[in-house]
């Protein structure tokens, strides 16, 4: 393994910026994280926006995805995510790590203290939006379309076509923004300033280099900040796949917006009605994030 985290020789390569660095370990995160998360996010999903009692539970959810679209069902949507993801990945740590260095600037030789690890991870989250909004609403109505045929939407392209010409134009694609700023604003807040504080409190306690953390570590400590991004917002992200599923013809839709959403979703179902797919949303984290982080370290250490 210490062969596999040395760095390149000196002068390998062609040089790259820090910000370069930041960004394309980012998107080897990203990617990571959606071949790994994939099938328990698609389960998590379809329980989020079915009608009560349309699943027994996560298990009969997956059963049922299984049986009508066979295993390649749980990648249905990935094409968008694969890519879109690894971009917003790639913008959350290129903005936490420019964030990161902000701070530190005006820090005057001392570590960041929580507060400033929270807002960078807040202006990372709010950062990568202006592409996982339109992504994740792409993904959920591919992953939600029946399997009937002729299906919805023939793919990616053809949804984006579709969302902007029913509508409204961008407006159609950009569907459930607020809701998703909000949530990864919040989020990935808690979710980096986790992830750092058990960094730097490892660092600490051993005496250690950031480069020289086992990759184990990386992963355990991502996957705890997994749980503190999800337990932070979870009812946020019920909501906005609540909107992003609703109906784009004005006079068939179900919610006027979030505030809208969440009273008729609490007159209907109380707290449970926010808490849908939270299993699998609780079984993916460690693993989905834990190889986003990992991914991430090992791709800016291997760009040393």
């Amino acid at each position: 393994m210490s062969e596999l985290l040395s760095p390149p020789p000196q002068g390998a390569g062609i040089p790259l910026t820090q910000t370069q660095k930041d960004l394309i370990g980012g998107s080897v995160g990203g990617i990571a994280q959606v071949l790994v998360g994939q099938p328990f996010d698609i389960v998590k999903v379809r329980i989020q926006t079915a009608p009560p009692g349309t699943y027994a539970s996560p298990l009969d959810c997956a059963t049922r995805l299984l049986k009508a679209d066979g295993p390649l069902g749980f990648y249905k949507g990935t094409l968008t995510p694969l890519l879109g993801i690894g971009a917003c990945v790639s913008i959350q740590f290129g903005a936490l790590e420019w964030a990161k260095r902000y701070f530190g600037t005006k820090a005057k030789g001392r570590d960041l203290n929580l507060g400033e690890f929270w807002l960078s991870g807040a202006f990372a989250g709010v950062a990568n939006t202006v592409v996982a909004g339109p992504v994740e609403h792409i993904r959920i109505r591919l992953q939600t379309q029946p399997a009937t045929t002729p299906r919805m939407y023939a793919g990616p392209l053809d949804c984006v076509s579709k969302l902007y010409k029913t509508g409204g134009g961008l407006k159609g694609i950009f569907k459930g923004q607020v809701p998703t700023m909000w949530r990864d604003g919040v989020g990935y807040g808690c979710y980096f300033m986790a992830y750092e504080a058990m960094v730097q409190k490892h660092l600490k306690s051993t005496g250690m280099a950031r480069e020289d953390i086992s990759p184990l570590w990386a992963v355990a400590y991502g996957a705890a900040a997994g749980y503190a991004l999800w337990f932070s917002i979870y009812p946020v992200d019920v909501i906005k796949s609540k909107l992003q599923t609703d109906s784009l013809d004005p006079a068939k839709r179900l919610y006027n917006g979030m505030i809208d959403c969440t009273r008729k979703v609490w007159r209907a179902q109380g707290i449970k009605g926010f808490m849908g797919g939270l299993a699998p949303t609780l079984i993916r984290s460690p693993f989905a994030n834990g190889a986003t982080f990992v991914a991430f370290e090992l791709a800016m250490r291997a760009m040393a």
